[in-house]
Order: structure tokens, then sequence, then C-alpha cells
């Protein structure tokens, strides 16, 4: 079996907002990318916030993994992890994807949005609120 790249991703929220990036497929996805060697999960979901965004993370508790398929037959592990701001948010959009978004997590179903990515931001909302 042939070992899938992993891209690791964060579900920040921010009130009953879920901050997510728009990509080059015009799809909206969670911030975040895959690891650079040495690093661990964690490592690289707040190095991927400060690229993507400028925007500081603690990532808090691993979400999901599953396979993603990003375009026929390129297929990654996705792995998400509910993250915490620190600091402010006073983000700063890099060149890697087209337009920053602040969803209303009731407005998630009607976005172009991987049905994994809302199944993960749905979990985390409701992990949040506990």
């Amino acid at each position: 079996m042939m070992k899938l790249p992993v891209s690791v991703k964060g579900v920040l929220l921010l009130e009953d907002r879920v901050v997510l990036l728009r990509n080059e497929r015009g799809e909206w996805e969670l911030p975040g990318g895959r690891m650079e060697p040495g690093e661990t999960h964690r490592q690289a979901l707040v190095r991927e916030f400060r690229e993507e965004l400028s925007v500081e993370v603690e990532p808090v508790d691993l979400i999901d993994s599953y396979e993603f398929e990003v375009l026929p037959s390129e297929r990654v592990r996705i792995v998400t992890y509910g993250c915490r701001l620190r600091g402010e948010f006073k983000p700063v959009l890099s060149t890697e994807h087209k337009e920053l978004g602040l969803h209303a997590l009731a407005d998630l179903d009607s976005i172009a949005l991987p049905a994994g990515y809302a199944r993960s931001i749905q979990s985390w909302s409701l992990h949040a609120e506990s």
C-alpha cells in the first residue's frame, strides 16, 4: 500500500464563524497544508497559519483523519485539528489562496466546501460549545 502525503488542516472558529480559504479550484478549504521533514502535525499547522494568514494559532485537539481525493488519481490523507487563536485576528492573505472567508456555521452547506471539512468544522463547533 502506498503511503499517502499528509495535509494537516486547522478549524479556527471565531464566535459562530469559521476561517476558510478559497483555493485555485474555487473550493473553500481549511487553512493548513503538508508537513515539512521533521515537523509534527501541530508544528506544521502553526507554520501554515503563519504563512497563509499571518495569524498565530494553538492546535488544541485532533478532530479527524481521512483519505481525500483532491483531483482524480491524486489522494491525500487529511488530518484536522481544532485550533485556538493566540493574539489578535488580523489576517494577511498569502498568494497561495484567492480569498479569505469568515463563514457562519449555518451557511456552510451553501458554499463549495468538501464534505470532510464540513464534518470537521461541525465536530469542533460542538466540542467548542461543551
